[in-house]
């Protein structure tokens, strides 16, 4: 049973010059939207989530209440429920869907938020991970509308070292005989257990490892075998490898200073937002560190690092430890009463 709406895009003209035809958005809300319109938050999808695996982050009490806001979860391009090459119809499927950018996603959500749902300022934009990027990417394009951010465990722009990463997921797929140059008519299992393991030692941190803190609660793994296999394998086996390697491109070029009107300058774009920030990276995120962070909190100019403490690494923005949740919720409950 379908739990999220369609918003039909038509044919979507692209930052990289190729065309989406026919393009959906995949989107959710929670709660209502209020008499003046000033209560909306967007909260993004990440890398192969979809609007459910953010719901983490909303419920009553929380700050992301649906009692008092009108949250809107879109469904990022290439994660299976929006235009993704696993749904998308010859020629432009599989291996031949059009490369998106971080900047398309956006702009076909602004289109969401504006022409679709009659919104025109929002008084937050939060997300993890690619989330995150989306919100950096929210507060550029559409300095004016957005009122605050909060981007956790995320970047303004991918680092080489993230793109370094990002390879070893890309190659374990494309080295699976059966990935057949994206033209496969069953999923190439091994690359995507191989996918998991190369995320696993990026996930989470050192410490993390070191304290065997898998076999906790609230993971509960017998061994570090089990939480490879049940954990990581898991996590990747249900997902769709063409549509993994779309996001990952996406991700690969996650960069504010390509916006139109930047010509490259990451450090300009920063300067250029005016939303009232929390910037969150985790303590030991292996991919997006805390340093990353505070040089592009030093180029903005309503912005505070706040650091989430711990070992849990990237995952501390990924809804499983419940201190980190608490964590982050604190935060944007501080922010929206600002």
């Amino acid at each position: 049973m379908v739990d999220y709406e369609t918003f039909e895009l038509g044919d979507v003209q692209l930052s990289t010059g190729q065309t989406l035809r026919d393009a959906k958005l995949a989107y959710k809300t929670y709660g209502e939207l209020n008499a003046d319109k000033s209560n909306a938050i967007v909260y993004p999808t990440w890398y192969s989530g979809q609007h459910h695996d953010n719901e983490w982050l909303i419920g009553q009490g929380m700050a992301l209440d649906p009692s008092k806001y009108f949250i809107i979860v879109p469904n990022m391009f290439g994660n299976g429920l929006s235009s993704s090459p696993s749904n998308t119809p010859p020629p432009h499927n599989s291996p031949r869907f059009p490369n998106v950018t971080f900047q398309d996603n956006v702009a076909q959500q602004h289109r969401l938020v504006t022409e679709h749902l009659g919104i025109e300022k929002l008084a937050l934009v939060t997300g993890w991970s690619m989330g995150a990027g989306q919100t950096y990417q929210w507060a550029v394009s559409y300095p004016d509308m957005v009122e605050r951010i909060l981007p956790f465990c995320g970047s303004s722009k991918t680092s080489e070292h993230n793109i370094v990463f990002l390879e070893g997921v890309r190659h374990a797929i494309m080295t699976d005989a059966a990935w057949q140059e994206g033209l496969y008519d069953e999923q190439p299992v091994k690359g995507l257990r191989a996918v998991g393991r190369v995320y696993a030692g990026w996930g989470f941190s050192q410490a993390f490892y070191w304290q065997q803190l898998y076999k906790q609660d609230p993971l509960d793994y017998a061994s570090l075998e089990d939480f490879l296999v049940g954990f990581w394998e898991g996590f990747f086996l249900n997902k769709d490898a063409n549509n993994l390697l779309a996001m990952a491109w996406t991700w690969q070029n996650g960069d504010i200073g390509q916006t139109p009107g930047f010509d490259g300058n990451h450090e300009g774009a920063l300067a250029s937002i005016k939303a009232k920030a929390f910037v969150m990276p985790a303590e030991k995120d292996l991919y997006f560190p805390p340093e990353d962070e505070e040089y592009a909190v030093s180029h903005m100019t309503n912005a505070e690092l706040r650091v989430i403490p711990g070992v849990w690494g990237h995952f501390a923005g990924g809804g499983a430890n419940p201190v980190d949740i608490q964590f982050i919720d604190e935060a944007l409950k501080e922010l929206l009463a600002s």
